[in-house]
């Protein structure tokens, strides 16, 4: 099989480090050839405070996916998330030299570029430009402005920001590890990719990916990402509570939580009571299942609250912004019994719990569909499509036809090897050509 049909995901996180490969079968559905995973030692609230702990746990889940699949793994999409991460809204605009020609993807790219240079605050540097809607002319609201006249090609962009030394971090794990770094994708896109259909995207929906050190929220809205939030709190934080309110330690406090753990306390009754083995010859101790969710209703509450916050400052409460498709919850904590519940109680919206199943080929073990997995699907995904979004495909095509081509059929695959570069080059310029100086600027610090 060659390498350029599979694509490897590694999504680094506070628990787990996944490394997992996958390709498209014949049906465009993903099937994954193998998946790795490993203790994640090196990484707090998603920022890497360990370089060596951390090579050897991606050494140790890319050995695990390679010894599954049989292949070799050499070039990576990698995840980042991270209480460093921050989005903002920024609209800019570039006046053609030529009004009568067609705006082609040159244009867009100029455009994207220009975003490129904003000056950031020291230390930080943009990840993701993401154009929203387009205005040509003053004429508003053109999700895809290829093909037409004007003179003034405005556009509204969705920014991420990141800091550099964090990003940088990441990229050295990568590299130590032996792997090329491809391209680094923020998480909840990814995890985005792999849960939600394109009904619920342009419907209006909020993804919450509640993971071990991080809760990553997503909303989108006509299909368009509106808003992207990364908040400090997740599975671990519930953990250390249980931890402290129990006297126990951390590894029972983690295993009472997935075994008994609910985040509804009205569902126990008083006498329900778990015994765990003391430490040493000690006591056992014997802790109240409705003391226990007490302990994890409390701080569930107050990560959905910090989650519901940032979905009103998007707007969710205008009726123009309100998200008719509701939550979609995904990620490790969102296995937490009785947590679909709590979130449609604080917040009155339409939950469910989102699996990575959509996309899969059908004969995925039930392991892999689970929402565990949801990012390292949605990082395969990503890579596989080449492409950031669907709609860029279709300017593609929109561009051949645009432009005369001597011979419009393409006769074979050199031909189409030939005809091809210049204008892949030019779409994956958005998003890669920062992933390709990151890539140089590693190679500099050697």
């Amino acid at each position: 099989m060659e390498q350029k049909d599979i694509a490897v995901g590694l999504d680094i996180g506070t628990t787990k480090i996944v490394a997992m490969i996958g390709r498209y079968n014949e049906y465009h559905k993903l099937e994954i050839l193998g998946i790795g995973k490993s203790k994640s030692l090196g990484v707090h609230r998603g920022v890497v405070n360990n370089i060596t702990q951390t090579i050897q746990s991606i050494q140790q889940a890319v050995q695990e996916a390679e010894s599954v699949s049989g292949m070799k793994i050499e070039d990576v999409v990698v995840g980042i998330a991270g209480q460093h991460i921050r989005s903002l809204q920024h609209s800019d605009y570039i006046t053609r030299a030529d009004a009568d020609q067609v705006i082609g993807p040159k244009d867009i790219d100029m455009l994207c570029n220009q975003v490129h240079k904003l000056v950031m605050l020291p230390g930080e540097e943009i990840i993701h430009v993401l154009p929203q809607e387009y205005k040509v002319d003053g004429q508003a609201e053109i999700t895809q402005p290829i093909g037409m006249y004007g003179g003034r090609l405005e556009a509204n962009f969705h920014v991420v920001v990141g800091q550099v030394s964090s990003i940088r971090n990441i990229g050295r794990c990568v590299k130590s590890a032996g792997l090329n770094l491809d391209k680094i994708t923020l998480e909840p896109l990814a995890s985005a990719n792999a849960v939600l259909s394109q009904e619920e995207k342009e419907a209006g929906v909020a993804l919450i990916d509640i993971g071990g050190g991080t809760t990553d929220l997503a909303i989108f809205k006509d299909g368009i990402i509106r808003h992207t939030a990364v908040i400090p709190f997740g599975g671990n934080v519930i953990t250390e509570d249980i931890k402290e309110g129990c006297s126990i330690i951390e590894k029972q406090a983690e295993l009472l939580k997935i075994k008994f753990g609910s985040a509804w306390p009205g569902e126990n009754k008083d006498n329900e009571i778990v015994s765990i083995p003391g430490l040493r010859g000690r006591e056992p101790k014997e802790i109240t299942l409705k003391n226990l969710s007490k302990i994890i209703h409390a701080r569930v509450v107050e990560i959905v609250e910090q989650v519901y916050l940032e979905i009103k400052n998007y707007g969710h409460e205008e009726q123009k912004k309100k998200l008719i498709a509701g939550i979609v919850l995904t990620g490790g904590g969102s296995q937490l019994k009785h947590l679909k519940q709590l979130v449609e109680y604080i917040t009155g919206m339409d939950t469910r719990i989102g699996y990575p199943n959509e996309h899969l080929a059908g004969d995925s073990d039930s392991e892999t569909t689970s929402p565990l997995y949801a990012t390292a699907v949605g990082l395969v995904m990503n890579s596989l499509e080449h492409r950031p979004d669907e709609p860029e495909a279709q300017q593609d095509t929109a561009i051949v036809e645009e432009e005369p081509a001597p011979e419009p059929e393409i006769t074979s695959d050199d031909e189409q090897e030939t005809e091809q570069p210049k204008e892949k080059k030019v779409r994956k310029s958005i998003f890669d050509t920062w992933a390709e100086k990151f890539k140089d600027f590693l190679d500099n610090a050697e």
